[in-house]
């Protein structure tokens, strides 16, 4: 039996938590420029007729290569000045999975995820593991001086300062907890794949690690959804909001629409936590739920057009995808 054609899609965020007052026009062209190009790529993929995971790790790669995103170069400091990264990568069409933890020495992440996922008996590896692995299979360690921009740097002296004018241990996580860049695609085959790359919370400490890493929290696609979240990480891992929203759609055969919705504008608000995602189905419908003031997001589908946008009133442009021609089935009535 043959299938109707399916017209690729590819969607990507840089992160929720955007205010808009603290934007200049300088970033927000970068920021722009940046989105469109992780698009372009990405979908460049598609378009050769490479699978969905090839699309969702081009465009990853481009934002963690640029310091605009807290994603590889330009990913925040923990509390001892340290640049932590966690990543995550995952086939909606064989369920394989990769992930990496509290690495400092990758320069994309997310190619040592999808490395986990296809040349280990492994899903998720940590730390100095995880960057012994990378020697093995032939990625090369950086100095992590590679990854320091002045701008995080000074963002973790004020949290620094923050944090001594408080109490022991109190709870000053909640002003930090957004950066992260993430894909989701439905390629020609049909088959999704979702993908997510961050450098965590600015100030974390004691090796924290939020959901991005965690298959089925921050990141996860099966046959029929593929999500990718950003936002206040617990949260995520305690709802696991990405698996979730999958099994609305697959399972309660909720429209996605309405079961991002659900999880990230109602669950995880209603327990204290905050965020976005991005999500995409088999048939290419697309949602972009946020509950902050912006999401710096994009998506790009068959006619080849770049959509980005960061605010929380700019409009999306998202069209719902053209019913699908009949397919031709071969065979008599």
């Amino acid at each position: 039996m043959s299938h109707a054609a399916v017209s690729p899609v590819l969607v990507i965020h840089g992160g929720a938590g955007v205010i808009k007052r603290d934007m200049t026009p300088a970033r927000e062209k970068a920021v722009r420029a940046a989105l469109t190009l992780a698009l372009r790529d990405g979908y460049a993929q598609l378009k050769a007729g490479k699978p969905a995971l090839d699309a969702v790790t081009a465009a990853i790669a481009v934002l963690e290569d640029d310091p605009n995103f807290n994603a590889g170069k330009g990913s925040v400091f923990t509390h001892d000045g340290k640049n932590e990264m966690d990543a995550a990568i995952m086939d909606g069409n064989t369920l394989r999975a990769g992930s990496v933890a509290d690495v400092q020495r990758i320069k994309n992440p997310i190619l040592l995820a999808r490395a986990v996922m296809e040349k280990s008996s492994h899903v998720m590896l940590a730390g100095e593991g995880a960057e012994a692995f990378a020697q093995s299979v032939g990625m090369p360690l950086i100095d992590p001086s590679y990854f320091r921009t002045e701008e995080r740097w000074q963002q973790l002296q004020k949290a620094l300062k923050e944090d001594a004018a408080k109490q022991p241990h109190a709870n000053v996580e909640t002003a930090k907890h957004f950066g992260t860049v993430g894909a989701v695609a439905l390629d020609s085959e049909g088959h999704l794949a979702a993908g997510t790359s961050t450098g965590g919370m600015t100030d974390k400490r004691w090796g924290r690690i939020g959901d991005s890493p965690i298959i089925g929290a921050g990141t996860y696609a099966n046959a029929g959804c593929a999500v990718s979240g950003t936002g206040w990480g617990e949260f995520y891992i305690r709802t696991v909001a990405a698996h979730e929203i999958c099994m609305k759609v697959t399972q309660m055969r909720e429209p996605l629409k309405l079961a991002a919705a659900e999880v990230i504008n109602q669950e995880i608000p209603s327990m204290g936590g905050n965020g976005g995602a991005i999500a995409l189905d088999a048939e290419g419908h697309i949602a972009i739920p946020f509950n902050t003031d912006g999401m710096y997001r994009g998506w790009i589908s068959a006619d080849g057009v770049p959509h980005v946008a960061i605010y929380g009133d700019e409009d999306d442009g998202i069209a719902e995808p053209p019913a699908p021609a009949p397919a031709d089935s071969g065979e008599q009535p």
